[in-house]
């Protein structure tokens, strides 16, 4: 599988060639259709197929599929979401991390833009980002209601 643009600019996966025309899928859209060749070229320097593929996932929701590890860094994201900003003290009394712990999965979620510091009562504490929200509610589109 190759990745291909057409004249406007939408980057389509290329799933099948004939001679005149080309089976082309759009991530985005998830939308199969043919397109004569003419109107695709290759794209060179755009990272593999399965980047391509990707790129139909929210950003928010990459980001958070690519920094959240396990079931307890999920729990805490969604903690922070929920009930935040929640202050370290609290954080640490009431989920039963370790500090080292808890501090390594914060930074790391400090990192990947999902959670900021916040202050809590005058105490260090911690918040999730608009874009953790947004990719909470897409993964958790029930959990408001």
């Amino acid at each position: 599988m190759k990745t291909v643009r057409d004249a406007e600019g939408t980057r389509y996966l290329l799933r099948k060639r004939s001679t005149e025309s080309s089976l082309v899928y759009d991530p985005e859209t998830g939308e199969e259709r043919y397109l004569p060749n003419d109107r695709l070229e290759e794209e060179e320097g755009s990272g593999s197929p399965l980047e391509t593929a990707a790129a139909g996932v929210d950003p928010a929701v990459r980001t958070l599929l690519s920094a959240v590890h396990d079931d307890e860094t999920l729990g805490l994201v969604i903690a922070l979401a929920d009930r935040g900003p929640i202050a370290v003290r609290q954080l640490l009394d009431g989920y039963g991390l370790c500090e080292s712990d808890l501090h390594g999965r914060l930074a790391e979620l400090v990192a990947a833009g999902l959670v900021e510091e916040a202050t809590v009562a005058g105490e260090r504490g911690y918040r999730a980002t608009g874009d953790c929200r947004v990719a909470l509610e897409i993964v958790r589109p029930d959990a408001g209601s």
